[in-house]
């Protein structure tokens, strides 16, 4: 009978029942004054008693107290090994950042506190029910990290420490989140490319490739072993995870060079402790994060991320940090404008033309070197300060002339042979090259709203020879990713199809990523041949003509939740002028124009089987209803507080409540 006791109880050493009931406490006394026992909050005396009683010395603590915040993940042991795994490698190490900010904060008479939130991994989720709660995530992280600055209300700033896909989005909405104090972003690093394997992205596509014949069980069991290279650090992409890195320094939130450093390594290192400077210089100097975060700072993130090439999900991000930090959200209309105005300028995964790994930009010189060329073209706000306490300008005046850069690039060139200018280059460079900006926002009567592509990394042997990309072809249409992916797996699509996957925006999924599909195109032979649309989102590495953010969604009444199997869809992107629609445009043989199809589509029913998934979780549906009175995907997905209490307000007001 108690078999199954004793096997979970074990065998106890007798010295586990010898028991300390009563303590010392700590040596030596408070530093309390005669006006802290009349005035001071007993919270802040209390906060004493346990700061000593964490092991803090009673003479050390009159210093300034910091908060370092951050998305560890994992319990690493004192080697490195894994007592127990983290979601991902992207928050695996950045407990080593923590450590080195704390030591650079307490060496300088400050004292640094410490508190977590992990976050999840969108490559670890994709294709299950995980994503369903990946962009919510970034709303409750965010809300959690703030709770934790106000719950320690002896902080004079904050460290956020944070790496991938929605962990570091969450950080920076946290920090723009509170204006008044003084905040640094500390970027998390990538982690490196296999020396010979492929990358953390094209990985995610082995099974596709095994099923279509395009490789062995062997060789993906090899290549998937080997894809991350070293334990920690962001995909080695420009995905998402690297984009909000290159975004956060481009606002000024970091210290300069921060983005995309090696994961471990000792320049990653010492970063963490030129933002622990750069936060005890801003306190001194009465700096607040109101100071950098600014619209100015968001138009030079904006135009940053064109220029990278970056992620389409910061379409997402950038907004919700303006939000947070009480300005003006950028338009759809801003985003075409900068995206018209910027070149790209940075060649890497997934874009190429040639893909070099993110590590590769970094040493080329990372955000800087591109914001030099920005500056020759008079793209960017110089004035805007940063949190070394100088202006943009300054910055990139020294770093244009800085040992650290020179060295950087030397060491590119000479012991690695790669010429950094093929990395991070010139306008000129770039269009002798044929690179085209970065994103298209078509529309048409399947998007009246809006969608987004990458238009940029569409393949150049699918464009005419004006460099326009134009499919005209039948739909496949799908209602649940899953289905999507066994037709592609079992011969269900052919080159030439549209794919067509509705249903699967914030209400349906909590706006789930589809990289399985772009993934799998990408990377088949035939892939190249088919379009994409949905109302669901994509991972930053996704690339080809995949479509997506369509609005409204298809659940909100969208257009694109009538689509059937069969109808004639229309698209056309224009990379040279960034212009796009894509238009229902017939049904069986009969063809008619694009707004013959806008009534066409209004007298249809919704497809029978949209619905929201079944395994939607009410967390997620409460997400999905919140962001969507306070404007939804195009203002970010955020939270309006004051939209979201008129709105319950006027409908208690309805139900006479």
């Amino acid at each position: 009978m108690y078999e199954q006791i004793t096997s979970i109880m074990g065998e106890t050493a007798s010295n586990c029942f010898d028991i300390i009931a009563q303590a010392p406490g700590a040596a030596g006394s408070l530093p309390l004054t005669d006006d802290l026992l009349r005035n001071a909050p007993s919270g802040d005396l209390f906060g004493m008693s346990q700061n000593v009683g964490m092991g803090w010395k009673p003479g050390e603590l009159s210093g300034k107290q910091f908060l370092i915040l951050s998305t560890q993940g994992g319990i690493r042991n004192e080697d490195g090994s894994p007592a127990a795994l983290g979601y991902h490698t992207g928050h695996w190490e950045v407990g080593l950042l923590m450590k080195a900010a704390a030591e650079e904060l307490s060496s300088r008479g400050g004292i640094p506190f410490a508190g977590y939130v992990s976050d999840p991994c969108d490559g670890r989720s994709q294709g299950t029910t995980g994503m369903f709660d990946s962009l919510p995530y970034r709303n409750d992280a965010a809300m959690v990290f703030r709770r934790l600055i106000r719950s320690l209300p002896t902080r004079k700033g904050v460290l956020g420490v944070a790496t991938c896909d929605k962990g570091l989005p969450a950080m920076m909405l946290a920090l723009a989140g509170m204006p008044q104090l003084p905040g640094v972003i500390v970027p998390g690093g990538v982690t490196l490319p296999p020396i010979d394997g492929e990358d953390a992205g094209k990985i995610q596509t082995i099974g596709a490739r095994y099923v279509n014949g395009e490789i062995s069980l062997e060789m993906a069991s090899d290549l998937g072993c080997r894809a991350c290279a070293t334990p920690g650090g962001g995909c080695q992409f420009l995905g998402t995870a690297a984009t909000a890195q290159v975004v956060a320094e481009a606002m000024g939130m970091t210290v300069p060079h921060a983005a995309l450093a090696p994961s471990g390594q000792p320049i990653w290192i010492e970063m963490a402790r030129q933002s622990a400077r750069a936060l005890i210089h801003m306190e001194s100097q009465g700096m607040k994060m109101a100071d950098i975060v600014t619209e100015a700072s968001i138009r030079n993130a904006m135009t940053v991320h064109a220029a990278f090439g970056g992620s389409t999900n910061l379409l997402l991000h950038i907004p919700a940090i303006a939000h947070a930090a009480g300005l003006t959200v950028p338009a759809v209309q801003d985003w075409i404008q900068v995206n018209k105005n910027v070149p790209r300028l940075v060649s890497a995964l997934p874009n190429g033309p040639i893909f070099y790994p993110t590590i590769r930009v970094f040493q080329a010189g990372g955000v800087p070197e591109v914001m030099l060329h920005l500056r020759q073209l008079g793209l960017l706000d110089e004035s805007v300060p940063t949190v070394t306490g100088t202006s943009l300008g300054q910055v990139l005046d020294w770093w244009e002339s800085s040992e650290r850069r020179h060295l950087m690039r030397k060491q590119l060139k000479e012991q690695d042979g790669i010429d950094p200018d093929s990395v991070i280059m010139s306008m000129e460079h770039s269009q002798r090259l044929g690179i085209s900006s970065t994103v298209t926002f078509p529309t048409g009567n399947i998007a009246p709203e809006g969608s987004v592509i990458k238009s940029t990394s569409i393949d150049p042997a699918v464009l005419d020879e004006h460099g326009v990309y134009r499919h005209r072809g039948r739909a496949k249409v799908f209602t649940t990713e899953r289905e999507a992916i066994h037709a592609i797996k079992t011969g269900g699509i052919l080159a030439g199809d549209v794919v067509v996957l509705l249903g699967r925006g914030p209400t349906g999924t909590g706006m789930e990523e589809t990289y399985q599909l772009t993934s799998a195109l990408k990377h088949l032979s035939f892939g190249k041949y088919v379009s994409l649309i949905t109302d669901a989102r994509f991972s930053g590495v996704s690339t080809g003509a995949c479509i997506g953010h369509v609005g409204p969604e298809g659940l909100a009444g969208g257009p694109i939740g009538k689509l059937r199997n069969g109808d004639l869809i229309d698209i056309v992107v224009d990379r040279n002028t960034l212009e796009g629609s894509i238009n229902f445009v017939g049904e069986g043989e009969t063809e008619v124009s694009p707004e013959e199809g806008a009534l066409i589509l209004a007298q249809r029913s919704f497809h029978p089987d949209m619905r929201p998934d079944e395994a939607l979780p009410d967390d997620t549906r409460l997400w999905a209803a919140l962001q969507s009175v306070s404007g939804g995907t195009w203002r970010g997905n955020v939270y309006d507080v004051e939209r979201i209490i008129t709105a319950l307000e006027a409908g208690k007001k309805a139900l006479g409540w």
